[in-house]
């Protein structure tokens, strides 16, 4: 039987290669395009397997919740200026939060990942009504609300936490094998395919998806190395489970370029250590073969010239969020910026049209909620770091390895405190809120 089943999902990764190298076929009428769209498309399909294995052990509910975090970030780059659509998946799933999120837990006013994700919004939301911009503080008060109940939902679960961590790892594979295979046209082959926007243009040397599915390098690497992590360090999976799943982030990290999701998967390997050398081989043979395919001056590539440097205009940004706090008034001093609901930075040398994120979680806060804001994210930090130090004997190795990646990549990066598109945050979230519900030296709550 197992012969059989064996055969027939060998047969369905061949077609799924089959098939995309066809599509690439007829589209671009070259064979060697063709052949590498069905190397890709067989990826496509292994990595589709894969996640497809893990299902059964997975829970419905993280299966969801990944899936809509995950989605989140590949329809705002897909429909980059057509804020109604990601706004529609909020809508919708919000509805099944809401379904989702009793009882309410008490519980959850404990996390530290919670308070990450939600206070700044509702300080943000604030700031906004008090200068008199109500739609922004409305915005701001939905996205407060939503993330909200996504914490209550997580809090609100009674089945086995480890179903559920796991369900949203598959979601990430899963998305990940949607995104090879609506894109292995030009997975191997340059230039990429780009968004037709200033992000886009300039990076055609990494892999974003299809025109109509899309993903940023940073978050598709985030996602799959999240992936490696939770399912890599989970020694009850079985080897080719860890192995494939840590094997899919190193296509997607020499794919992406990534050089933030690069650093959240050396850090996690680094202290995966302690849990085994010998399984810290796989990451680190991985990592190795990442250095060697990309290169290792990658990760001290000037990607937007001199002028912006080894940051990608990060410390630019970082600059002009301090300028712009320093001309702000005392009431968006203390409570966020308002320029829009999501405080996006204005920076000159980047153009008008583009809206730049500020790409580093503390700074993010100031610009956010102000200094208030920074206090809070701190405080959450801390509650954070709190609950899983004083429980740690009886934290999974995965919250335990990814925890200081998290930290050492919220330098270039504001996925820690959530927003849309924070599949970091949700998977925090939901280790967090597994070691606060179980009791002392239960194995689940």
């Amino acid at each position: 039987m197992r012969t059989r089943r064996a055969g027939w999902v060998a047969a369905g990764v061949l077609a799924v290669g089959l098939i995309a190298g066809a599509v690439e076929l007829v589209v671009d009428d070259s064979y060697r395009d063709a052949a590498l769209a069905l190397v890709a498309g067989l990826l496509a399909g292994a990595v589709g397997t894969l996640a497809g294995s893990l299902v059964r052990a997975a829970d419905p509910r993280g299966l969801v919740l990944g899936a809509v975090f995950a989605l989140q970030g590949v329809l705002s780059w897909t429909y980059t200026n057509t804020g109604a659509v990601v706004w529609s998946l909020l809508l919708l799933s919000g509805l099944l939060l809401l379904f989702w999120f009793r009882p309410a837990s008490p519980v959850a006013l404990r996390s530290g990942t919670a308070w990450l994700g939600v206070s700044y919004l509702l300080i943000g939301a604030l700031g906004a009504l008090l200068v008199m911009k109500p739609e922004i503080a409305l915005q701001r008060t939905l996205y407060a609300g939503y993330f909200g109940l996504v914490v209550l939902a997580v809090f609100a679960f009674r089945g086995v936490f480890a179903r559920l961590t796991l369900g949203i790892a598959v979601a990430f594979l899963g998305t990940v094998a949607a995104l090879l295979l609506a894109g292995s046209g030009n997975v191997f082959t340059s230039p990429h395919v780009v968004p037709d926007t200033p992000w886009g243009r300039g990076f055609e040397y990494r892999f974003w998806g299809a025109s109509w599915l899309l993903d940023h390098p940073n978050a598709m690497a985030c996602i799959a190395v999240l992936a490696a992590i939770r399912i890599g360090a989970d020694l009850g999976l079985p080897a080719w489970q860890r192995v494939g799943s840590v094997a899919t982030a190193a296509l997607v990290l020499c794919t992406s370029d990534s050089r933030t999701g690069f650093l959240l998967m050396l850090i996690s390997t680094l202290v995966f250590i302690v849990y085994g050398r010998r399984q810290a081989l796989v990451p680190a043979a991985a990592l190795a073969l990442v250095l060697v395919f990309n290169g290792p001056s990658f990760l001290v590539k000037e990607r937007y010239g001199d002028d912006a440097g080894v940051s990608s205009g990060r410390v630019e940004t970082w600059r002009q969020v301090e300028s712009d706090w320093r001309r702000d008034g005392l009431t968006e001093k203390l409570l966020g910026n308002t320029r829009d609901a999501r405080a996006t930075v204005y920076r000159a040398s980047s153009g008008a049209d583009i809206k730049l994120t500020v790409d580093n979680a503390p700074l993010a806060a100031l610009r956010k909620a102000g200094v208030v804001g920074v206090a809070a994210f701190l405080a959450g930090l801390g509650l954070l770091l709190w609950n899983v130090w004083r429980r740690r004997r009886d934290a999974d190795p995965w919250l335990v390895v990814l925890l200081p990646g998290a930290l050492f990549t919220m330098i270039t990066n504001e996925w820690l405190i959530g927003g849309t598109g924070g599949t970091l945050w949700l998977l925090l979230l939901a280790g967090e809120a597994a070691l606060l519900l179980r009791r002392p030296g239960s194995l689940e709550p």
